[in-house]
């Protein structure tokens, strides 16, 4: 038995040293020829498949799946064709451009750090000094609507208040085309003022002739005058006479013409008032003039349009400084109230500076109260103060003196009536250097001290 087990062995030994030779009488021969086609396809049968390499895979150890990459999503950019007269807020970030919008036009999304009434702001400032005309622009100044024109451009401007969780602000631009841009060809037949094709500006003759003329009128009959008080009766008649107490028609009965001398009146009938008088008083003195807005220029009250009767001496007012409005800087300023009553210390705001042609002093509640005396100085408007302490440096030629008399308080808030306005607007003038309506009807050019 152990004799035919050795055998076995001997056997099983013969067979494997026959194999072993054998294997290596192949691979000898394609070891040494590795350059050949058939020893590369070899040598790749053995190596690791790069795969696996690449992803750092182990034979026998499972692999996490790895997410397969994931395109950056593309920073929104502007149109090449955004109008460049829309102003952008400086600091911001576009988030969305939306082109499918009606009559070519294009919405855009926007993002911002800052708080929104910076961004409502720069809109009300950029829009109404670049050209535009506001349709509508809102209340609040921290959110709201822009609703903007300029030659044939719309653009809706809608400003969104601080509320996400970082304290940004949100805004939209959506612009429209309301008139096909027109070419510039020399061949083309020009629209003139009154054509519904018209884009301004008015031509240099037309516009001249309306910023120099006076608001002023043939003289006025009126058959109430008397009913004024004694003390102001003979300013309106001189005022009358020159012509410059014009009225609505709704003051009008029958031929004749009631003047109502007691009644309340309007800040847009003292405005017009304002102008019509300086500017007719000082008829010989074109630069002592009040400049008339005219229809090409930008609103600078919401609610007095180019079409409103009295746009062309409101809006005079505003570009010459003498009423606040954003032209001056106050941004908050954006509504005139046209049809509100007139207050003392409007009345008297208003006047001054056109008095003293120069800028009005500082003032303060107890320099007012020392001047003046008034014993409700606290109650007037800091910007009123300054224009009461400068009426009173003017003597027996002040406003308040001639409207009011002597008193010891001013009521800044209470109404005005048309008498009164009328006896403010007999003389302009500063410390002797002036005219009243009286030497205007003579045709004088002497200084008064009435």
């Amino acid at each position: 038995m152990r004799e035919e087990s050795l055998l076995r062995r001997a056997v099983a030994l013969k067979r494997l040293t026959t194999s072993l030779g054998l294997a290596a009488f192949l691979i000898l021969p394609i070891a040494s020829c590795t350059n050949s086609p058939v020893g590369k396809s070899f040598q790749g049968a053995f190596e690791a498949d790069p795969r696996l390499k690449d992803n750092g895979a182990t034979i026998g150890v499972a692999q996490t799946p790895q997410p397969s990459p994931v395109a950056q999503t593309t920073q929104a950019q502007l149109p090449a064709d955004f109008p460049a007269e829309i102003p952008i807020y400086p600091n911001r970030s576009l988030l969305e451009v939306d082109s499918n919008q009606p009559n070519q036009g294009v919405l855009t999304r926007w993002n911002s750090q800052d708080k929104s009434d910076q961004i409502v702001a720069f809109y009300l400032q950029e829009l109404q000094k670049n050209g535009w005309t506001l349709d509508g622009q809102p209340i609040d100044k921290t959110q709201g609507t822009f609703e903007a024109n300029r030659e044939g451009l719309q653009a809706i401007v809608t400003v969104q208040s601080n509320t996400q969780p970082d304290n940004s602000a949100g805004f939209s631009i959506q612009t429209s085309r309301t008139q096909p841009t027109r070419s510039a060809s020399p061949n083309a037949s020009v629209p003139q003022p009154g054509s519904p094709e018209f884009i301004g500006p008015i031509p240099q003759t037309t516009a001249a002739a309306s910023t120099s003329a006076p608001v002023a009128s043939d003289p006025q009959t009126f058959t109430d005058l008397d009913k004024a008080p004694k003390e102001l009766s003979q300013y309106a008649k001189d005022l009358a006479k020159l012509g410059v107490l014009s009225l609505s028609s709704d003051n009008k009965t029958g031929s004749k013409t009631l003047f109502e001398p007691n009644k309340t009146i309007a800040r847009r009938d003292y405005a017009r008032w304002l102008v019509a008088a300086n500017n007719r008083i000082y008829s010989s003195r074109p630069a002592r003039q009040i400049r008339l807005g005219v229809e090409t220029s930008q609103p600078a009250f919401q609610d007095v349009s180019r079409t409103d009767p009295d746009f062309a001496a409101i809006q005079g007012l505003a570009e010459a400084g003498l009423i606040s409005s954003s032209l001056s800087g106050d941004s908050t300023t954006v509504l005139f109230r046209p049809d509100a009553p007139l207050s003392r210390e409007d009345l008297i705001l208003w006047k001054v500076p056109i008095d003293t042609r120069q800028t009005l002093p500082s003032a303060t509640i107890d320099a007012v109260k020392q001047t003046w005396g008034f014993q409700d100085a606290s109650r007037t408007d800091s910007k009123a103060l300054r224009a009461v302490l400068a009426d009173f440096q003017n003597g027996d030629q002040a406003n308040i003196r001639r409207a009011f008399g002597y008193t010891t308080l001013f009521q800044p808030k209470r109404t005005v009536t048309r008498a009164e306005a009328a006896a403010v607007l007999w003389y302009f003038g500063f410390q002797g250097d002036g005219l009243s309506a009286t030497e205007a009807l003579k045709g004088g050019t002497t200084r008064s001290n009435p």
